[in-house]
């Protein structure tokens, strides 16, 4: 079985690098469809997939497993407004609070063997609404349904040389990431990615109206192309370094939190398909990475980044990806925090 976040080198060809990268759970989330019939998939099933032989998750979210936390601001600039009532788009500054990870069930995997980078957000506003969201660096997700990512996870593991080659052909869509896992540059900071929500929402504006989005931050910071060989000789947990190095020498990170707009007859459900060039954007506001902690004692550890937790003025579509995550989440989270005592706390002395 592929280890959940190795990378192979040139020449294995397209299939066998989707593979690496989303085998055992390094793709972006864990999604399952348990809740519409006992006879589809559980979220016990879509753990067990998630997390390969040889790795040892306990105490860690079962994807995402490394990751480090932040505290910072959403700054609005009452851009949001008309297309919803949500607090958070009113013109003001609102808690937020977050974590970067590695899109892997590994949380002792090397930085520079994870293709997929995270975002986990929480924002909250004067309200007492919380806003609940999960990105990746990927534009696209591999595939269209929680059904096909299960069967991803099963075919990137198994041992069957044909599994991936049968997989592409009968879910054709993986194509758009497998060219984005080959060609993007990889970067040596989190502060330089990009993080895409992919799934579609609905905000409501004060009128009733409704309009379907997908939003995504755009780094503040310019990325610097990197080599992956690069990256591993500057260590397995690099990332982490650098990124609370750089919020403490050169000052807060900040990322411009984008919403693209749907046409009218746009799809909805499927993240694995982009929208059309030219659709309506619109700046929203500034994320404000101002703190970074580590996870064992930061504020992120205890947070379920459930994208189901919304505010009034924005639900789900017609995705079923949110739903699906939302329920694998709540399974992960018991998990790890029933095994607390796996991934113990350390003590802070006392002054």
């Amino acid at each position: 079985m592929n280890q959940p976040s190795q990378l192979p080198r040139s020449g294995f060809g397209s299939l066998v690098l989707i593979a690496a990268v989303l085998g055992g759970g390094a793709a972006a989330f864990a999604y399952t469809a348990g809740w519409l019939s006992p006879h589809r998939l559980t979220p016990e099933k879509m753990v067990e997939a998630l997390t390969p032989p040889g790795v040892d998750p306990l105490g860690h979210r079962r994807n995402h497993a490394k990751g480090i936390c932040f505290t910072g601001v959403f700054e609005s600039n009452g851009n949001g407004v008309p297309l919803s009532t949500a607090r958070v788009f009113a013109a003001g500054r609102y808690p937020a609070l977050g974590r970067f990870n590695l899109g892997t069930p590994n949380p002792g995997a090397a930085d520079g063997t994870v293709r997929v980078r995270g975002m986990g957000l929480l924002i909250s506003s004067d309200d007492g609404r919380e806003w609940r969201t999960a990105m990746i660096n990927p534009p696209v997700f591999p595939v269209s349904t929680p059904q096909a990512f299960y069967g991803l996870l099963h075919a990137s593991g198994s041992k069957d040389p044909n599994a991936m080659k049968a997989f592409a052909a009968a879910n054709p869509e993986i194509a758009a990431f497998a060219d984005w896992a080959k060609t993007a540059p990889w970067t040596a900071s989190y502060a330089e990615e990009p993080y895409h929500g992919l799934n579609s929402f609905i905000f409501t504006d004060g009128g009733g109206n409704d309009h379907a989005v997908r939003w995504a931050l755009e780094p503040a910071a310019q990325p610097v192309p990197i080599s992956q060989d690069e990256l591993e000789k500057r260590g397995p947990n690099y990332l982490e370094k650098e990124i609370a190095e750089r919020v403490r020498d050169t000052g807060p990170q900040r990322w411009n939190m984008v919403v693209t707009v749907a046409d009218p007859g746009d799809q909805t459900a499927d993240p694995s398909k982009a929208w059309p060039q030219g659709r309506r954007t619109v700046t929203v506001g500034t994320l404000i990475v101002q703190r970074i902690e580590a996870e064992r004692n930061g504020p992120c550890r205890d947070i379920n980044f459930d994208p189901t937790v919304l505010p009034p003025g924005i639900r789900v579509s017609d995705d079923p990806f949110p739903a699906a995550r939302s329920s694998v989440y709540r399974k992960s989270y018991d998990l790890r925090t029933a095994e607390a005592k796996d991934y113990p706390r350390t003590e802070v002395a006392k002054p």
